[in-house]
């Protein structure tokens, strides 16, 4: 198993300032294998004019510091957005350029009028089936994150990729986002990790619904508990726990690091880099 970082891990640096050329840097001297970008923005830049020239230039800025590029993760909703199926095969395109294997795009956020996950799943099937078929013929794999409330149970994600049923299409298994929809990560990730074409690790702090609301970044779950985002290897998702679950069903691809905690981001990231290499990662 390969370890990355995914760029989202550096976004409150990113807005005071750091470029996404300051971010490989410093993914690269913390010891991580590669990184991942989210939804390209020009104002993390260098004054490229083009998302298209941001990627071709962050590209070649990887492959001179050997820092790999596995994934492009971008925002997507095929249930409220026209167009959704031209604009996302785009990012695909934008995925092809930075040399990304992987494309993991959302699937809806809401279903307005709808009271049924499974049929505003069947709604917009074909039009993941389309973009998976695109997506091939640029030799890049795409996936959907188990992300978003609606759909990130175990059970609700295999369903949609079953009814997809495109063999270029699978899951991003994020292991702490299970606890979003208050699923016990082991248990999820027993039941994602066959379909696993990326995979995702991030720790949470977790506090029961009938404690008093917590202040300072904290979030509900679905099932009014308490969440916030901490250091890998400090909350309460099982890690070590879960990366063997993911190897032993002969996942070899890319673990990718999100850190959203309250904590200084480079300490805590170099602490995450360190907790996964205790691992044998």
């Amino acid at each position: 198993m390969k370890i990355g970082v995914s760029s989202y891990s550096f976004s409150r640096l990113l807005k005071q300032g750091m470029s996404y050329y300051e971010a490989c840097d410093q993914a690269r001297e913390m010891g991580y294998a590669g990184i991942e970008f989210i939804d390209l923005d020009l104002q993390h830049g260098r004054g490229e004019g083009a998302i298209e020239e941001l990627a071709g230039k962050l590209r070649a800025h990887c492959e001179d510091i050997s820092l790999a590029i596995p994934a492009y993760t971008v925002g997507a909703d095929f249930l409220n957005r026209e167009g959704e199926v031209a604009r996302v095969k785009g990012c695909a395109d934008i995925a092809k350029v930075l040399g990304a294997g992987v494309l993991r795009h959302d699937a809806f956020w809401s279903m307005p009028g709808l009271r049924d996950w499974r049929q505003a799943v069947s709604r917009i099937a074909p039009a993941i089936r389309e973009v998976a078929q695109y997506a091939q013929g640029l030799g890049l794999r795409t996936c959907t994150e188990n992300h978003g409330l609606i759909m990130q149970d175990a059970l609700r994600v295999e369903w949609m990729i079953n009814e997809v049923n495109h063999s270029n299409y699978g899951w991003l298994v994020d292991i702490g986002n299970f606890l979003c929809a208050d699923e016990d990560p082991a248990y999820a990730v027993g039941i994602a990790a066959p379909y696993a074409f990326h995979a995702h690790v991030k720790d949470f702090l977790v506090k029961p619904g009938a404690w008093d609301a917590p202040q300072g970044g904290w979030f509900r779950s679905r099932g009014g508990n308490h969440l916030r985002g901490t250091v890998i290897g400090d909350g309460a998702v099982p890690v070590r726990q879960c990366v063997g679950i993911l190897q032993r069903a002969a996942y070899d691809g890319w673990l990718s690091v999100e850190f959203e905690g309250a904590e200084e981001v480079l300490p805590a990231l170099t602490s995450a880099r360190k907790f996964l290499a205790g691992l044998g990662l």
